[in-house]
Formats: structure tokens, sequence, C-alpha cells
């Protein structure tokens, strides 16, 4: 797939936060399919160096509206006439509204007659309900759309539950799960056998918001210590978790090693865990219920087999894995139990590891021809 038979497709990529790896991974997955990326996209944090061409719309923050429309006028301001990489683009690729809203603001900008891709892996809670704030975005959020060549989702309970009633007839859907990039990752692990008297560890990895699961955790941790230990890795929300190292320090069995680098530090964090905390109530009764997390296709490439909350997105996907534990309501009453059982019984792990190992690797990973097939379905 080409723009030509004498170049590779370019594309622009505007990215949310060009820090999160998530963004990065995207952004790999379209240079390996053979794909010219350039990056237009704000950060959150310190800005760091990125490993792709990149236009910066400045800094932002969780939460800061008003510094997301600011990233708009950004955009709206960047002229193709000044930057030869923005010229004869094949596709516009935005994850997230608001950056759509900044892509369709360059596009009409220079006049591009070029197909955007909406990328959808989360719908806000601002985006819900009948209030005005929700009304005012799916309005927004529909004419962008209607404007867009391709929409993207990670999980079919967001076409099901929200496009398909709110924007119906407005939009062309691909499902993209949130598989991980096998050359960033590394091989995946041969099976192994849990040591007699190890402590069983599980992980609750990536981006960290949900603060009844860090209750949960650490209510297990007080019942099961030292037989259980909680290993927690990623960004905490500070709009949730304003005092998150507090939390976390100085309870017994319970450790927090802090954000990580991406992708090549998944090896080392899922090698060293049981399960994969995969439960969320964030953003309860939608998102939480719809979303698939990137930690359960982590967790599967690697053989950790994830414990997830009954009626989710996420608990039917690993429940079609043949791998995993599910949790019924009320979790505080339930998980304890569950947990107890795999205790007294950790062969539970060592089957559901070895079950995840022999799925094919496409199952977790996304190869080269998989990208090239999202952005042949949007030209």
């Amino acid at each position: 797939m080409a723009g030509s038979d004498a170049r590779p497709i370019r594309l622009a990529f505007f990215g949310h936060n060009a820090n999160e790896p998530a963004v990065r991974r995207r952004a790999q997955f379209f240079a390996r399919a053979d794909i010219a990326v350039t990056g237009v996209m704000p950060y959150r944090g310190a800005p760091r160096p990125v490993p792709f061409p990149l236009h910066s719309l400045g800094e932002t923050r969780d939460n800061s509206y008003m510094a997301r429309l600011r990233t708009v006028r950004r955009a709206a301001k960047l002229s193709t006439a000044d930057h030869n990489d923005l010229r004869d683009l094949d596709v516009i690729y935005a994850r997230n509204l608001d950056m759509l809203a900044c892509a369709h603001a360059f596009a009409r900008r220079n006049r591009l007659r070029v197909p955007i891709v909406y990328e959808c892996l989360d719908i806000h809670r601002l985006m819900i309900g009948n209030g005005a704030v929700a009304t005012g975005l799916r309005r927004i959020e529909g004419k962008l759309l209607a404007r867009s060549a391709l929409l993207v989702c990670s999980s079919p309970q967001f076409i099901d539950q929200y496009f398909a009633r709110y924007h119906a007839g407005k939009y062309r859907a691909l499902l993209v799960e949130n598989r991980v990039d096998p050359a960033d990752v590394g091989p995946r692990p041969n099976a192994r056998t849990r040591l007699t008297g190890d402590p069983m560890r599980i992980g609750w990895i990536g981006n960290l918001r949900c603060r009844r699961s860090l209750d949960l955790l650490c209510q297990l941790v007080e019942q099961f210590h030292p037989r259980l230990t909680i290993h927690i890795h990623g960004y905490p929300a500070r709009h949730v978790f304003p005092d998150f190292e507090q939390l976390v320090a100085n309870r017994p069995g319970l450790h927090y090693f802090g954000p990580y680098n991406g992708a090549p530090e998944l090896a080392r964090i899922y090698g060293d865990l049981d399960m994969v905390w995969a439960a969320d109530w964030f953003e309860a009764g939608h998102n939480s219920v719809w979303q698939i997390p990137n930690r359960i296709y982590e967790g599967g490439y690697f053989g950790v087999p994830a414990i997830t909350a009954e009626g989710t997105e996420t608990a039917r996907m690993t429940q079609s894995w043949g791998a995993g534990w599910r949790f019924a309501d009320p979790p505080e009453a339930t998980v304890p139990p569950l947990i107890d059982s795999i205790l007294r019984d950790p062969t539970q792990i060592t089957r559901r590891r070895d079950t995840l190992l022999s799925l094919p690797t496409a199952t977790f990973a996304e190869r080269p021809e998989d990208t090239r097939a999202i952005i042949a379905a949007a030209l």
C-alpha cells in the first residue's frame, strides 16, 4: 500500500499526548507498516524526545479543557506551506475527540481533501447523559464524525452502546483492539511453574485512575499478606489521586514502582506477576463496562491471566480466550474468597497461563498487515 508507486503513505497523527506510551505505540505501528508518520500533538508533563517527527501543540493537562481549546487553535494555525512533512498527506489519524477537532481545523486551514480517521479508545463521562454539556459535545462530535472517513474503536461495545445510539448513519466503523507491538516487547515467554512458597503477585498496570480498585487491592494485601503481594506500575491520575504515593506508602506487601518507560519494560513487569488486575469503576455503568484495556492484551502476550468484573466487555474477552477469573458484585465481598481459593490451589494460575501462551501471538499483538488494513479502510 502506498500513496503512489514512488513513496509510502504519508500520515499526520494527531495524538492527545506525545508522552503517553499508547500514543507512541500507535505511531510505531504506523512506522513498522511502512507508513511515513508525522506527529501533531500536545504533551503532558515534561516534554520527552519521541521516535518520530513531531510538531508540538504545547503543554496540556488532565481535565484542563481550556488548554485543549488552545491546542485546537494552534492546530488551526499550522500551515503546510511552512512544514514540508505535512505536505502531500494521504491520511490524517486523530485519537480522541479534542484531537479530531484539531485534525479538522488543520485540514480546513490548509484546504486538504484527505480522509480523516477518528480513533476512540474511551467514552468520556462528559459525553454521557442528557445534560447540556453532554448534548453539546455530542453535537460537535457528530458533525466532525460525519466529515470523517472512518471510526476506529477498541471495543465493540463503544459502537453498540454509544455510537449506534447517538450517531447512527454518520460513520463507518472498524474494530481495532489495543494489542501490543511485538517488535517493542520482545518474545513471548515459555510456560513456567510457580515456585512453591513464593508469594502470589497481582499487578495493577497502566493508567491508575480507579479509587475503588486501589481500595480493594489494599483490602486484599491487608488480609492475605505475606502470601500475597500487590505490584503497581503506572501513572496515577492526579485529579483522582493527588496524594497517590502517600496512599500506597508503608503498606506491607503493597509495592508501587512508579511510571514505566513504555513497552520495553513490559517483559520485566509482567515476568514478575501471576495475575493482572483488570477491573475498573472509574466510569462505572458506561466506559468501565464497555472498554477492553491494554493490560489484558499485555498480560495475555506474557501469559499472565486477568481478574475481571462479571458483566464487562473485559470479562467477555478473557472468557473467549478461556483464561482468567470473573467476580460478581459486590467485589468487596466476592474478591477475597476468589483470591483465597487461588492461594489454596495455585495450579489455577498455571492452567490459565498455559492456555494464554498456547493462543496465537496475533491474538495479543498487532502485525504490520493489521496496521495497513486500518489505513486501507480509510482510503
